[in-house]
């Protein structure tokens, strides 16, 4: 029996690979093996599957996001393996797949940030916090403001037009925005932690 769940499951694995518009209900039939009455049973078009999936794929971020940060031992390892992470995700996913979403599906994104309290904002604040608390960051600044600043440098690494991957290295962005911005934001003690950091940015990269 073919359940919601794997139906889910299927269409986001394909989309993920392969972008959103090339993945039509048809082709997501064919990977299912079974029929269009199936899929619709559960979902009223594609729209509502792709919603279906990005609530599922947004989950599985978060929950790998807290484990990273709960699993390092202070804010700057943390921004470290999280970053790294995001890197991983690029090369996992095809650089179509929110440009899709965003063109041809206004709306759904943004809906599924706000479904999900925009966790990626929050996770980024809790850390900058928690830097603050350790003397790691600066206490002057706003947490808030920094939150969203790091979100859209973490976005500028993956802006193939923007940064095309043939002349752009992923070394050379990191250093040349998340790092300069990070060491901006350190107290003596957090420099010290953040040069550390830099060496396992130079390896993962």
């Amino acid at each position: 029996m073919i359940t919601k769940e794997f139906i889910i499951q299927t269409a986001t694995q394909l989309f993920v690979e392969n972008g959103v518009k090339t993945i039509t209900i048809d082709k997501i039939v064919k990977e299912l093996r079974t029929s269009k009455r199936t899929v619709y049973n559960h979902f009223k078009n594609k729209t509502e599957l792709l919603s279906a999936c990005l609530a599922v794929y947004h989950q599985k971020v978060k929950n790998e996001n807290e484990a990273i940060i709960e699993e390092s031992p202070n804010a700057i390892v943390a921004l470290g393996r999280l970053h790294n992470e995001i890197l991983k995700r690029t090369y996992q996913v095809n650089p179509n797949f929110f440009s899709d979403i965003i063109h041809y599906h206004p709306g759904v994104l943004e809906a599924s940030y706000r479904d999900t309290n925009n966790f990626a904002h929050q996770q980024i604040v809790d850390i900058a916090q928690w830097g603050i608390d350790d003397g790691i960051f600066q206490k002057e600044f706003d947490v808030e403001v920094v939150g969203k600043t790091v979100l859209v440098l973490l976005k500028l690494l993956k802006d193939n037009k923007l940064f095309p991957i043939t002349k752009y290295s992923k070394e050379r962005l990191t250093f040349g925005t998340l790092v300069p911005y990070l060491r901006g934001l350190c107290t003596s003690k957090g420099v010290k932690l953040l040069a550390k950091q830099e060496e396992e940015f130079k390896i993962s990269i």
